[in-house]
């Protein structure tokens, strides 16, 4: 009897985790996985630089700053053309752009030819980011959207964790299987692009001949002849969604203070590289262990306290570094910093969606991507020159002030949004009334597309209202 009712509550979990999904979403997620299952490169090319090419440590890091760069670049340009082109263009374009460069990359000798080669593999690579997430916005429910980012999330650390692990192996053979095993693996998330994935972009309004299933009346963020009049000016002068970017920027800039700053602080520490392995490592486990549960426990709680507690999780997580002396004690810091990533990532996506207008997702998801690319470029260099001059525990002592400030903007910025929420014709009508439905609505099937009445705008539990069951908040790769 027990063992039936144990089961049953597994059950139970499984389908409160996974259950209820559109089949589309399901293969967006299974590109994202085959995707990253496949991303050998980035995190070796370093050493591929130095120890098989023989390149200065100098060399390595103009090298990745050029793939950060292009990351910086592709985000804007992706997330135009993603308004522009739709999803699925953008999304197959990205993918085999990648897998051409990765492949000349593994191919080239030269340092010249080695830089603007990497370059490009940063900007293909970080360009199909703002069409996932626009993508996911489109065909999940408002209601399922803090599960499908998790998911999302979820599925890119996991990823992550089993490339990183075969990378060490293939790479004690040959670093060019790993260029060319990423092309591979890209090529086959393309075709699953290109097979099954329909494009989810809701039919720009005003247009005489709209996509199948989507509504005819005109969206408000459109002009009468049916052209968008969101630009990246608009994205930029939207002081709400800014702010909301900002605050990434510094919770992503302490993020990325884990891959540099803290291998140089436990090294001050006499500590080895095993050792930093080991403890790193500990943010991927839990993330893989941990995400999808903790997505149940917070995915019908209040968006405002959700992120105010995962800046200053992240923010004193780091901080707690400054009284580390061994490695145990550096893993408790990650697992603390681990739990507000886990925590920030969906609920943030969520608070995205409801600040981007339907036609203008793409951009607006750019824009977003845009604070992790910058954080990837100037944390390195930011953590570098604060360690060299005034020591690592000063660092990690700014950490926790900056992870303060990030909850203190959060707070502000959701009262904010209580006391002026924003206006309801920043969506269609159409995403309104979808977003009224029950639960129970057919979901979006990947051999049709995606409409506007099947892929609603995101209502994060509104600033005015208690976040509850029904209507919790709607949702971040870092990253694909």
């Amino acid at each position: 009897m027990a063992g039936n009712v144990s089961f049953g509550k597994v059950r139970q979990a499984a389908a409160e985790s996974v259950g209820g999904l559109p089949r589309q979403f399901w293969w967006l997620w299974t590109s994202t996985l085959v995707n990253r299952l496949g991303a050998f490169v980035a995190t070796f090319l370093a050493l591929y630089l130095t120890l098989d090419r023989g390149y200065s440590a100098s060399y390595a890091g103009l090298v990745g700053a050029l793939y950060g760069l292009g990351g910086v670049v592709s985000s804007l340009g992706a997330g135009v053309l993603t308004d522009r082109i739709g999803r699925r263009p953008t999304l197959l374009a990205a993918q085999l752009a990648t897998a051409v460069s990765v492949a000349i990359l593994g191919l080239v000798t030269h340092p010249v030819a080695i830089a603007p080669v990497a370059a490009l593999v940063g900007m293909s690579t970080n360009a199909s980011r703002p069409a996932v997430q626009a993508m996911i916005a489109d065909i999940v429910r408002p209601e399922d959207r803090v599960r499908a980012f998790s998911l999302n999330y979820w599925a890119i650390n996991l990823g992550f964790a089993v490339s990183s692990t075969s990378a060490g192996l293939i790479a004690q053979y040959s670093y060019h299987l790993l260029f060319f095993g990423e092309a591979a693996m890209v090529l086959a998330t393309a075709l699953i692009t290109f097979r099954k994935l329909a494009e989810s972009q809701p039919a720009a309004a005003g247009s005489t001949t709209p996509a199948p299933g989507t509504a005819t009346e005109a969206a408000p963020d459109s002009r009468p002849d049916g052209s968008s009049r969101i630009s990246l000016w608009t994205v930029l002068r939207d002081r709400r969604f800014m702010v909301v970017v900002a605050l990434n920027l510094l919770l992503a800039t302490l993020i990325q203070q884990a891959f540099v700053s803290l291998p140089i602080s436990m090294g001050e520490q006499g500590l080895t590289s095993t050792d930093f392995g080991t403890v790193i490592a500990l943010n991927g486990v839990l993330i893989v262990l941990l995400q999808l549960p903790l997505t149940r426990f917070i995915q019908h709680r209040d968006p405002a306290k959700l992120l105010i507690v995962s800046a200053l999780l992240t923010g004193y997580g780091f901080g707690l570094n400054a009284f580390a002396a061994s490695a145990a004690f550096y893993a408790l810091a990650v697992a603390v910093w681990t739990l507000g990533e886990m925590i920030n990532a969906p609920t943030q996506m969520g608070l995205v969606v409801q600040l981007s207008p339907t036609h203008g997702r793409g951009r607006y998801q750019g824009v977003y991507a845009l604070s992790w690319s910058v954080a990837s470029l100037g944390a390195p260099l930011l953590g570098g020159a604060v360690i060299d001059h005034f020591g690592a525990d000063t660092l990690w002592t700014a950490s926790a002030a900056v992870g303060t400030l990030a909850a203190l903007g959060y707070a502000l910025l959701l009262r904010s949004m209580r006391a002026h929420p924003a206006p309801e014709t920043e969506h269609s009508p159409a995403e309104t009334a979808s977003a009224e439905r029950p639960a129970s609505a057919e979901p979006v099937s990947a051999e049709r597309p995606a409409s506007a009445e099947q892929a609603p705008s995101a209502e994060v539990a509104s600033a005015d209202r208690p976040a509850s069951a029904e209507a919790p908040t709607a949702p971040p790769e870092p990253a694909v």
